[in-house]
């Protein structure tokens, strides 16, 4: 059951938190470093440039001008408020001598005098330079030479990763908030922040997530808003277009999620529209939009009449969820579950349409091979609503929610076997009794015994099981460079969750402090990418290798303390405090203090 309640959702008017980008952080921090040149942060509109930069630079002394699209015909118009009146570019240029740092926001909107002064004070380099500029727009000549020029590096800003947008979206709705929504607005948004808040604002004051009674968390069905922004996302894909091809993209946006055949349309319409970037066809001759709010905005923006001429029969979709079925169950058995795509499952669920439980376990366990375990639990869930006994469903919902840290007690679920009473009983703490319920005939129940930390009960019985076996051997036999061997292998199959626990094995058996950092910071960077995981390999890898005092001093800071509030509260030195730190970041194989509350949640 759901309850709909928008009272106890983020404020509109209040900023986001800041999350995430920690190696972005730190990059521009070092780039701004005494005896550096400064950087370029370039990306498309929206995708929080301007944000990044000021928390890098948070605690420093700054100066900053930005450019404003009114003022792109007055000389210097960025700068008015550093220099003294009309000035030459060489005065100007002695005038700001004296800046150590300079941050140049919107700078492809600089009227050109000052956009020459930015690249004057990058060529003398006295002055440190931080330059934001959006790169899906014309950039002024002397701004884009920073880069093409190699005065100034570049940092190209990728999308927020999609654990960094659920912790926003958690943060605004003021609580969890299911995989599946967060996902469709990841999908949505494809990295623009500000089309990420026009929509979390139009969910909210329409009262569209729904809070689940069962598990708590908030969830989005049915079609999208029809905000501002959307409406202007649908206007520009028809902008311009003739009759004929407006009609092609409307009947792509209703056949979605299902494709379009490039024989049901006029080949050179299609290639048009390929030419211009709004369609994309593959090498089966098969046509979708390109952009993924493409369709959602088409179809909210269509009236009624035109909606129920081009909507789509739903019975169509049953022989495209079967064959969905069928391709990542292959991907399964071939042990490769990179790349799947499989978009006719997510539309069922995003439009509530009721999700076969055979479906469902498959995908469930597809995600939970991927180490996207909270996913698995939601598919899991999703599943046991259509069908509550179904034991695929019972059992994928135990093993996912167990390597989440979460207990499901046995009589919650259709769930039964060894493999799902292993996995209560370790996420319980009981690593032991967990061991003792392995079952030795069973390859995927070895594995988790390797999983586990006893790789002696599978060894020599997983020959033919691919990098699983040569993990078992590797480990049994203490090879810390095989172990990481094992590892990449099982990453570029995507299994990342067991990637990151042959990492943190291997790590403890490395003699060698370099090497067993080396696999430590692998182990970190994939169990980030595995958003919830919470098993026995990860939750050893952290805590295990601080002292005591050590411990202390990073959950402290972890909680947002600074080195001085660290030291008055335990009456030490702030040296003594840095110290500390200093070695725990090199035992942790990290160098971000952003970094240590992810670090500290792997133990929990």
């Amino acid at each position: 059951m759901t309850t709909y309640d928008h009272r106890d959702a983020h404020p509109l008017d209040e900023p986001w938190p800041f999350t995430g980008r920690a190696d972005e952080l730190d990059l521009i921090r070092r780039s701004v470093a005494a005896g550096r040149p400064g950087l370029v942060v370039t990306g498309p509109a929206g995708r929080g440039k301007t944000r990044l930069v000021l928390e890098a630079v948070r605690g420093m002394d700054w100066s900053r001008v930005t450019g404003a699209p009114a003022a792109r015909r007055i000389p210097f118009a960025a700068f008015a408020h550093l220099l003294p009146g009309p000035v030459t570019l060489p005065r100007a240029l002695r005038l700001l001598s004296g800046t150590r740092l300079l941050l140049v926001d919107d700078a492809h909107l600089l009227d050109d005098a000052s956009a020459a002064l930015v690249h004057q004070l990058a060529v003398h380099g006295r002055t440190r330079l931080l330059v934001v500029a959006a790169d899906d727009t014309e950039v002024p000549e002397a701004i884009e030479r920073l880069w093409t020029g190699e005065l100034l590096p570049r940092l190209a800003l990728r999308p927020l990763p999609a654990q960094d947008t659920g912790r926003l979206v958690e943060t605004w709705a003021g609580g969890d908030v299911e995989p599946f929504t967060v996902n469709r607005l990841h999908r949505l948004c494809q990295g623009d922040l500000r089309l990420l808040r026009d929509l979390l604002g139009a969910l909210t004051r329409r009262g569209l997530l729904a809070r689940d009674e069962d598990t708590g968390a908030r969830s989005w069905r049915g079609p999208l808003p029809l905000t501002d922004a959307v409406r202007d996302r649908a206007a520009r894909v028809l902008d311009g277009a003739r009759a004929e091809e407006r009609e092609v993209l409307e009947r792509l946006a209703f056949a979605d999620p299902l494709p379009l055949d490039a024989h049901d349309a006029d080949l050179r319409i299609l290639e048009d529209l390929e030419a211009e970037g709004l369609v994309r066809a593959d090498e089966h001759g098969t046509v979708r939009l390109a952009h993924p709010l493409h369709g959602p905005a088409l179809r909210a923006a269509a009236g009624v009449l035109r909606a129920r001429r081009l909507g789509r029969d739903p019975r169509r979709h049953e022989h495209a969820l079967h064959a969905e079925r069928a391709a990542l169950a292959d991907a399964i058995d071939r042990g490769d579950v990179r790349d799947v795509s499989a978009p006719v499952g997510e539309w069922l669920v995003e439009h509530g349409v009721p999700v076969p439980a055979g479906y469902a376990a498959v995908r469930a366990r597809l995600c939970r091979l991927r180490g996207e375990v909270r996913q698995a639990v939601a598919w899991a869930r999703e599943g046991l609503r259509t069908a509550p006994d179904d034991p695929g469903c019972g059992t994928e919902l135990v093993l996912a929610s167990a390597q989440c840290g979460e207990t499901v007690p046995a009589d919650d679920t259709a769930a039964s076997g060894a493999r799902a009473a292993t996995w209560r009983a370790a996420a319980s703490g009981d690593v032991a009794g967990a061991l003792r319920c392995v079952d030795d005939t069973d390859p995927a129940s070895l594995y988790d015994a390797v999983r586990l930390g006893a790789p002696e009960r599978a060894a020599g019985h997983l020959h033919g099981h691919g990098p699983f076996g040569r993990h078992a051997e590797a480990l049994a036999r203490g090879d810390g460079a095989a172990v990481d061997r094992a590892a990449e292998e099982l990453q570029r199959r995507g299994m990342l969750l067991f990637a990151a626990e042959a990492h943190a094995q291997a790590a403890r058996l490395h003699r060698n402090p370099a090497a067993a950092r080396r696999s430590r910071m692998r182990a970190l960077d994939l169990a980030r990418r595995c958003p919830g995981a919470r098993t026995p390999a990860l939750a050893s890898m952290v805590l295990g290798e601080l002292t005591g005092r050590q411990r202390q001093i990073v959950a402290l800071a972890a909680a947002g303390l600074s080195n001085r509030q660290i030291a008055e509260r335990l009456t030490l030195s702030v040296r003594t405090v840095g110290n500390h730190l200093h070695s725990a970041y090199t035992r942790l194989g990290s160098g971000d203090r952003a970094a240590l509350p992810e670090l500290l949640a792997r133990s929990a």
